[in-house]
This record gives structure tokens, sequence and C-alpha cells, in this order.
């Protein structure tokens, strides 16, 4: 059977309400919070992050034979992000890695040829939702990411059935080289989206053998939070079934939506489960997925909600702007970092982006960054590597630099000490002064160090736990 093998979300460390955004410029104040990508997050780092949740759900014995990585917001054009993906789960070189992008639609696209691929592929959908200041999608948008194997075997969600409409009508857009999309009003989207919605629902029901009554968990993903209640509304389905579109303390992410909500209740939903998908874009697209007994020992290791539980909503608007580049603030007077260079970057990829070290064969000692030499049994060449991105650390030093330069001041970094040995200097993250203090327990996750030049540096950063279950 094809289905859903294994998967993971993720989303920022960070939040603001809503009534934040009122209160600063002047508007009527609205309900909920948003989540907020870091100064040091985009796409790549989120989907990353994300896959790397979903990974630890897969069988031992399975193995991903293709990357899929779809956004709207993409951190390159004409250069591939989902090869960054790539380095950072330290896949195979034989294991082909594609970018979708571009439109919402690319998500929903990609999980679909993911299932029809046959062997296990590694979907990822990340998206930072951006809007110009008192727009709605500053309000409603939300940023995160989600990751899904599909493939066929044990599954922990069989697809059972699926049904698609496409309709090119204007609701949003963006041209090459805008930074913001721009949308049509609601009234006459709504007029398209809905019947499309409730019409390719009833067909993939029909696909699958189902009626509206079978349905337990409905997700409606791609449109406002109006146009979403609309359709749950005109779908039929149990009242109690229209829920989880984590719409009130996330917001809508966009691309990557139908994939986090999904693992929302994969998270929580019980085996026999009937989950009924549907994606407005540019028509429509339903997916109808039904839980197995595997998914009660296959859950995500992260859950969505413990995120949830251990996020911040009290970010300022200052700072929210600041990190969307609506307010630019002097830097630091301190010299800006170089640009990364191609050759020295490649040549130390595999420590660079995968925070692979090596361990010593012969006294088993574990070098950060990787050695030729044993610096405790001076061995020569007698290495194996060893990934240490997965693994809790503790802070030794912790230091607060109020002068150093960087986009988010004051810099904090130190030295971290691994579970199982080895030893680190890096910068923190996620992480106000005051919690930088030793015996912190931390993980590790690849972030956007510096920009230069239309370069982006990424490198692994140090942020503290976060309810993590592995």
């Amino acid at each position: 059977m094809a289905g859903i093998m294994a998967y993971g979300s993720y989303l920022p460390a960070h939040r603001i309400r809503r009534s934040r955004i009122g209160e600063a410029l002047g508007t009527r104040p609205a309900a909920g919070s948003r989540t907020v990508a870091s100064y040091d997050e985009d796409t790549t780092t989120m989907g990353a992050e994300a896959a790397r949740v979903a990974l630890r759900g897969l069988p031992e014995a399975a193995e991903v034979r293709g990357l899929y990585f779809a956004t709207a917001d993409p951190v390159y054009l004409d250069r591939s992000n989902a090869a960054a993906v790539h380095a950072v789960l330290s896949l195979d070189p034989s294991v082909p890695a594609v970018d979708m992008g571009g439109a919402v639609r690319s998500g929903v696209g990609a999980l679909r040829a993911g299932l029809h691929a046959g062997a296990p592929t590694l979907v990822v959908l990340s998206d930072i939702r951006a809007g110009l200041p008192g727009g709605a999608d500053e309000r409603d948008g939300g940023d995160g990411a989600a990751a899904l194997v599909v493939g066929t075997g044990e599954v922990v969600a069989e697809w059972i059935g699926d049904a698609a409409r496409t309709e090119e009508f204007l609701s949003r857009w963006r041209s090459p080289g805008e930074r913001y999309s721009r949308r049509w009003e609601d009234r006459f989207v709504e007029e398209v989206h809905v019947p499309a919605g409730r019409l390719v629902l009833e067909e993939a029901l029909k696909s699958a053998g189902l009626t509206a009554a079978d349905v337990d968990h409905l997700v409606v993903a791609g449109a406002s939070m109006r146009i979403a209640a609309a359709v749950r509304a005109a779908a039929g389905v149990e009242e109690h079934a229209a829920a989880g579109d984590l719409l009130d303390e996330v917001g809508e992410t966009g691309t990557a939506h139908p994939a986090l909500c999904l693992a929302d209740i994969l998270d929580r939903a019980g085996p026999g489960e009937v989950i009924a998908l549907v994606v407005l874009t540019e028509g429509a697209d339903a997916l109808v997925f039904r839980t197995t007994d595997l998914l009660a020992r296959r859950r995500s290791a992260w859950p969505t909600a413990t995120q949830l539980e251990h996020t911040g909503d009290d970010l300022s608007y200052a700072t929210f702007a600041t990190w969307r580049g609506h307010l630019p603030r002097e830097p630091m007077r301190r010299p800006l970092p170089p640009q990364t260079a191609a050759p020295a970057a490649r040549r130390i990829g595999a420590w660079k982006l995968g925070l692979v070290g090596s361990r010593c064969t012969t006294c088993d000692t574990r070098h950060l960054p990787p050695q030729r030499v044993c610096g405790a049994c001076r061995a020569l060449d007698e290495m194996r590597p060893d990934p240490v991105g997965g693994l809790p650390a503790t802070v030794s030093i912790a230091t607060v630099d109020r002068l150093a330069w960087s986009p988010s001041p004051p810099l904090i970094y130190g030295t971290v000490d691994f579970d199982g040995g080895g030893r680190l200097q890096c910068e923190f993250t996620d992480t106000p002064p005051e919690r930088a203090v030793t015996g912190l327990r931390v993980r590790m996750a690849v972030r956007r160090t510096h920009s230069r030049d239309g370069v982006h540096n990424y490198y692994w950063k140090a942020r503290p736990e976060r309810g993590e279950q592995y």
C-alpha cells in the first residue's frame, strides 16, 4: 500500500500576538497569534529541521530514494535549495534532490509526486508568509515547515483516495523580483474556492468508497480563515471533524500548511481514522488517508503541539518588523563578515552542513571538527564519520557580546559539550541573554549566519531544548 511512512514538523520558537500588530499599527486587533521565523531562519533551514524530525521516525531498513522540496518563498533562484537540505541530512549522493517552487500548489504537487514515486521519497514543504505592514498576510500568515516520507510498504497512513480540479483565475500573485504577494478580495475568491473544495472532496471520498460521514479529520489549507471556514461548513462532515487547521495559533503557512496540519493530526489520531485533506489554490486538490496500527509506534518524536507549548508569544512588533526588513536598524560598527568562498565551503561540506565529526576507531574519541590525527592516542587516519547534529548537548561556557556584529544583537556564543563526548564552540540562537548560562540543555540547528552579495552562509547554532522526545 502507498501512503505516509514517517512525518515531522517544525515551528519557529517565536510567535507574535495579532493584538500586538493591531496596537502597533493602530488597526483593529485580531485574536490569536502567528509563528515568526527568526532573523537567521528561512525556508531552507526550517525545511531541513522538519526533515530531520521525519527521518527519525523512518525504520532503519528503509532508505530515502528521493527528495522533493517545495516552497513559494525560495531562498535561491537558479540554484537548488533542495541540495542544501540534502546536505544537512547527509543523504547519499545517489539520492536526487529536486526543487518544486513558485506557487502554493507546488506543495501538494510534491506530495502527489512522492506518493506516485513508489520508492520512499522525502517530501519537504516549507514557507514564510510575509506581507506589508497592516495587510492580511502579515496578520494571518504564519511560518513553518513539515516533512513526509511517502512510499509503499509499512505506512502509518494509507493513501486511499484523491481528486483534483484546476481553474485559472486571479486570487493571489507575485511577479518575479517582487517581495510581497498581492491578493484579490475574499468575496470573489470564495465564489471559486468553496464549490471547488466541496466538489474535489466529494470525488476523493467517492474514489475511496467513503462518504462525508466517514471523515474523522478534515483539513482545509491554502485559503484565508474565512474561506477555509466556508469550505468546512459546506463539506457536510461532522462538526468534531472540521477542526485542526492551526490557523488561530500558527497562522496560514502557505505551501507548508497541508503537511503541517497532517503532521498535527497524525500526532493524535488513532488507528483506522480517516483524514481528508483539501488544498485550495488555482482550483483544488483533495487527498484521503486512513491511519494504520503502525501509527502508535511511529509518531513524531517532536509533536507539533509540544513545539507550540515551547514557543513564546511575547515577540514585539518592532522586533518582528526588523526581522522582516520593514524596520532597518543601524548595524554594529564592526566589519561585515566576508562572502562565503565556494571552494572552501565545498571542501568542508560534510562538516559545515552535515555537522559530521570524526571518531577514532582505536580509542573511541570524538573530534569536532573532524581530524585526521587523534588528539588522545595520536593514531593517524583511523577515523570514522560521526554525525552529531541530532545529539543533545550541555552549555559549558556562554558569553553575551553586545559589541560583535549581529543582525539581531546581542551576539551569544560559547562552548557546548555533546552527550557521548565532543566539545564545540558555536553561536547560540533563540536564546534570551538571561538563559545563556552554564548547564543549559541545547540542540543543534542549522541556521543562516550571514548573507553577502546574494550568497547565504549556513552553519550550525545551539538552541535551547523545546520538549524533544529523542
